[in-house]
């Protein structure tokens, strides 16, 4: 990061360019004790990108980088001398990237997924990841969106459900001014600040029926308005679209549109519960046990050889979010530097024995998903084959496979 403020700094701004300290004071965002900081916008560079370049003062200061990213890309659009050459912006973001998201797949159906990951990553194709809620869809997209070619565009997420209808559409796809009561100014929409990078829906089955019309044609059309505006606009970026809800379902009440649902599954991936890639336990167990202990100050912290069969034979329904949940606290009020099953809530405990107890019945599904992964495995998914090993027809096999989320 070149600081505008140094002797290089001042060396390396061209005399006829504007600093984004300038852009900020504008818009009244800038911390009053930092008069002489700012950021500069890459010449040649997309709208997103300019967030490469804001310097680490301002991080933590309560300026999102969506509102510079709005901020940068009305001078830009309204004044070109505004951008000027900053080629070192984007390196040196790059650079400081730590390293890439981890993704535990010690169990088969882990494993699966990270390969269906790798090989959706490439495409520029719609995504719909569904999952129960804490599974770690949140996760899969993000990993998605870093294996992909899009790792160093702009990753941006609105949450469906936490807004309301008006706000969602106003967010996803921006408004003019004095287009509804409160629309002081203009304000870029999501899918324009995207660029090249991704988006995520998150909870998708939230949205309106008006918004999801609009979001229906911007997947057939890849164009789209500002609410109030006339101009139409090209969208670059990758939609995935994340849900717990079960839009089969959602369709049959008349809550989701069918067009829309087919739209964009062309890519679906489903995220099995915790309870059914039990071979990740202990694998999430410590490394989110050596996250929290950085976090709290509780280095090298172990989970003692019962709290680690407690935790494998617990059903987990609230997921990997209710292991990070019940490790937080047994770490925060856990004696230490070894957990045991008494650092852990006494349901947890509970459930843990009723659990174990039952561990060796299995429901008839699942028994024929296990025998079903174990054929495909065994004939290195050659369909024919393994349908004839099961005496079941092709087209049986691969509705099963549907079925039990074995894509």
């Amino acid at each position: 990061m070149v600081n505008c403020t140094s002797e290089e700094g001042r060396a390396a701004r061209p005399t006829a360019g504007i600093g984004g300290t300038s852009l900020i004071s504008d818009e009244r965002t800038r911390p009053e004790e930092h008069h002489d900081e700012g950021f500069l916008c890459p010449s040649r560079a997309t709208i997103g990108s300019c967030a490469f370049c804001i310097p680490d003062e301002f991080a933590g200061r309560g300026i999102s980088p969506v509102r510079l990213y709005s901020i940068a890309s009305l001078s830009l659009s309204t004044n070109p001398s505004h951008a000027v050459h900053l080629t070192s912006a984007q390196a040196n973001y790059n650079e400081s990237m730590p390293d890439r998201l981890p993704w535990i797949a010690e169990d088969p159906a882990s494993r699966r997924l990270l390969e269906l990951a790798e090989k959706v990553a490439a495409a520029p194709t719609t995504l719909l990841i569904t999952g129960e809620s804490g599974s770690g869809k949140d996760h899969l997209a993000r990993l998605i969106h870093e294996l992909g070619p899009r790792r160093d565009a702009p990753y941006l997420k609105i949450d469906c459900a936490a807004l309301p209808p008006a706000l969602v559409e106003s967010e996803l796809f921006g408004h003019e001014r004095g287009s509804f009561t409160g629309a002081v100014d203009r304000k870029l929409g999501r899918l324009e600040l995207g660029g090249a990078g991704t988006i995520v829906l998150d909870e998708v089955a939230a949205l309106s029926s008006s918004a999801q019309t609009k979001l229906l044609r911007v997947l057939q059309e890849r164009t789209f308005e500002r609410l109030g505006g006339t101009e139409t606009l090209r969208i670059e970026a990758r939609l995935i679209a994340i849900t717990n809800v079960d839009l089969q379902a959602a369709i049959a009440a008349g809550q989701f549109r069918e067009d829309l649902f087919f739209r964009l599954s062309v890519l679906p991936l489903g995220v099995p519960p915790l309870r059914e890639r039990r071979k990740d336990i202990l694998p999430l167990a410590d490394h989110l046990l050596a996250s929290l202990g950085a976090i709290h100050n509780r280095p090298n912290w172990k989970l003692t050889e019962a709290s680690r069969r407690m935790l494998s034979a617990c059903a987990w329904p609230g997921n990997i979010r209710e292991l990070r949940n019940a490790l937080e606290r047994a770490i925060v009020f856990g004696k230490g530097p070894e957990l045991t099953p008494d650092d852990f809530p006494e349901a947890l405990r509970a459930a843990a024995g009723g659990t174990a107890m039952l561990s060796g019945l299995r429901s008839l599904e699942q028994i024929e998903r296990d025998v079903i992964v174990e054929t495909l495995e065994a004939t290195r998914y050659h369909i024919s084959k393994s349908a004839e090993i099961l005496g079941i027809s092709r087209k049986t096999l691969l509705e099963k496979r549907k079925k039990y989320g074995l894509q």
